[in-house]
């Protein structure tokens, strides 16, 4: 478990900086414990039909490999950045069912 941050951790050095002990690296929920919501979107796209998912909680590596996952299951484009998957075209049905059997229980609609 990372180390939490106190207060009285600073210094007047420019040098200096806090070590939380995580090297960076952003740590992701299990599964079970993201709370993600899959929605329909068509207004300010041009026209054009998505579907994102949002409320990602965790890196943007396992967040690119989740996209990319879907992005094959749906046989569609997509991208994944600022915490949403944005896939083309309108799934929401068949990512829902795909979230929750990879174990995202909480997936719902917006």
């Amino acid at each position: 478990m990372p180390k939490k941050k106190r207060y009285n951790d600073y210094s007047t050095s420019d040098s200096w900086s806090y070590d939380d002990g995580s090297n960076g690296l952003q740590l992701t929920p299990e599964p079970n414990q993201q709370q993600l919501r899959v929605r329909y979107e068509k207004k300010g796209r041009g026209g054009k039909e998505v579907t994102i998912v949002s409320q990602w909680r965790g890196s943007s590596d396992d967040l690119k490999d989740l996209c990319k996952l879907l992005q094959k299951h749906i046989g569609t484009g997509g991208s994944a950045k600022d915490g949403d998957i944005i896939l083309q075209g309108k799934h929401v049905d068949r990512i829902r069912e795909k979230l929750i059997a990879l174990g995202y229980t909480g997936t719902k609609g917006s």
